[in-house]
């Protein structure tokens, strides 16, 4: 697989910083109409989409290198705009935001516990629920315009930052022995299950009116671990 070098992802950040800042807003006075079992999942996500990041951008400065830095930092500034977008979705159904909850609080003290590498893993469980399950069927499963743009804006943005993360950990993945590697990808997809359950069962009501029962929610999630791993194990530069 050949990578695309830091400087190249921080180019396609600060090209989609411009593009999002020349499009218009969505049209928030319209207002948003879903089931609330739909609300208190966005309310759930909304929550993990706040974080400033500081730790994560703080690691990426101890790396060294400045051009990941600098996308990290963009990254960051891309996933503080989801939790904005979500809070004036939110907004706009009459629906106030959470100030915690417990699964993201679990979720944010594990990262911080680890060094770089091992918290991108932790994050990728994230963007992989995220990208592949979780706003594809926000997108798809509802007839409300307004959150049908905001759930496909967002998709989009994590559309590239599953690739990014995983150049990083591909990097750091050649570094130490494949079987090495494997074992900790086994115990990543473990982790991803873990993730799979705990949304299915706290996301289920929200699921269904999906159209995506719990049990289809958790293949799909699993199932969609397999590209990842093999964009991390392959070495070919």
């Amino acid at each position: 697989m050949i990578t695309r070098g830091y400087e190249a992802w921080v180019r396609d950040f600060e090209d989609e910083r411009e593009r999002r800042a020349a499009a218009p807003e969505p049209a928030w006075e319209r207002g948003a109409r879903v089931h609330p079992a739909i609300w208190r999942s966005v309310r759930r996500f909304q929550v993990g989409e706040s974080g400033d990041g500081a730790n994560l951008i703080a690691k990426a400065d101890r790396a060294g290198d400045a051009p990941y830095a600098r996308a990290v930092r963009l990254f960051v500034a891309e996933e503080q705009n989801h939790a904005r977008l979500l809070g004036l979705l939110l907004g706009a159904g009459g629906v106030p935001p959470l100030t915690s909850h417990w699964s993201d609080t679990v979720f944010v003290r594990l990262r911080r516990l680890l060094g770089l590498r091992l918290e991108l893993l932790v994050l990728m469980v994230a963007e992989v629920v995220a990208l592949r399950c979780y706003y594809r069927a926000l997108r798809d499963g509802t007839d409300d315009a307004l959150t049908t743009r905001v759930a496909g804006a967002i998709l989009a943005d994590e559309e590239r930052h599953v690739p990014f993360h995983c150049e990083r950990l591909r990097e750091a993945f050649a570094r130490m022995p494949r079987p090495v590697g494997r074992l900790v990808l086994v115990g990543w997809r473990a982790l991803l299950l873990s993730a799979a359950l705990v949304v299915a069962g706290d996301h289920g009501s929200a699921l269904r009116g999906f159209g995506l029962g719990r049990v289809r929610f958790v293949r799909d999630v699993v199932a969609s671990a397999g590209p990842v791993v093999r964009s991390i194990l392959d070495r070919a530069v």
